[in-house]
C-alpha cells in the first residue's frame, strides 16, 4: 500500500470515528492529560496499521480492533499503577454512591464511565463498543470473544445499572 493510500484511509477513518476514538480514550483513561496522550497514540497506531489493511474486514471493524488493541496495551502497561476488576467483581463488591446523587444526565454518565474505567481491558472493550452502538457480531469480530460472551457481559452490565438507578428512585 502506498503512503498516499494509507493517508487516505486514515483521513477517512478520522472523519468517521474521531469522536468515537475520543470517547474510547475516555473509557480507558480518566486523567485528561494522559487521555490526550492516549488519543494521539491511538491515531498513530491507526495510521501505521493502514499499511497492512487489506480490506478483508470493514473499515469500522479495523478501526475498532486496532484502537481497542492499542488502548488495551496502554492499560496493561499502566496496570501496575491501577488495577482493574471484572464486571462480576464490581457487581458483587462495589458500593459506590447511589445514582440518586447523580440526577443530571452528565452525572449519570460519569458513574457509568467510572465503572467502565475500573474494568479489566476485555470487559471494558466490550462495553465501550456496545456504548458506541457497534453490533454484537462486530464486537465479537473485534474482541475475539463469542457473541454469546459479549451478550452476557452487556446483559450483566445493564442489569447492574438498572438496579443502581432503580435504587436511586426508591430513595428520593
Amino acid at each position: 500500500m502506498t503512503e498516499s493510500e494509507q493517508d487516505r484511509l486514515f483521513s477517512e477513518a478520522m472523519a468517521q470515528y474521531a469522536g468515537a476514538l475520543a470517547r474510547l480514550a475516555r473509557g480507558y483513561e480518566a486523567d485528561p492529560d494522559l487521555r490526550r496522550d492516549l488519543e494521539q497514540e491511538l491515531q498513530v497506531a491507526l495510521w501505521q496499521s493502514f499499511a497492512g489493511f487489506d480490506g478483508r474486514c470493514s473499515l469500522s471493524t479495523w478501526v475498532w480492533r486496532v484502537s481497542h488493541n492499542r488502548a488495551t496495551s496502554y492499560v496493561l502497561a499502566r496496570k501496575r499503577l491501577r488495577g482493574g476488576e471484572s464486571i462480576e467483581a464490581i457487581e458483587r463488591a462495589d458500593e459506590a454512591p447511589s445514582p440518586s446523587d447523580r440526577a443530571e444526565q452528565d452525572q449519570a454518565m460519569a458513574l457509568i464511565l467510572s465503572i467502565i474505567d475500573r474494568l479489566d481491558p476485555p470487559d471494558r472493550q466490550i462495553l465501550l463498543l456496545y456504548l458506541e452502538g457497534v453490533t454484537g457480531a462486530e464486537i465479537a469480530d473485534v474482541t475475539g470473544v463469542s457473541s454469546d460472551v459479549a451478550a452476557a457481559k452487556i446483559h450483566r452490565f445493564k442489569a447492574m445499572l438498572t438496579r443502581r438507578f432503580a435504587a436511586a428512585g426508591e430513595t428520593r
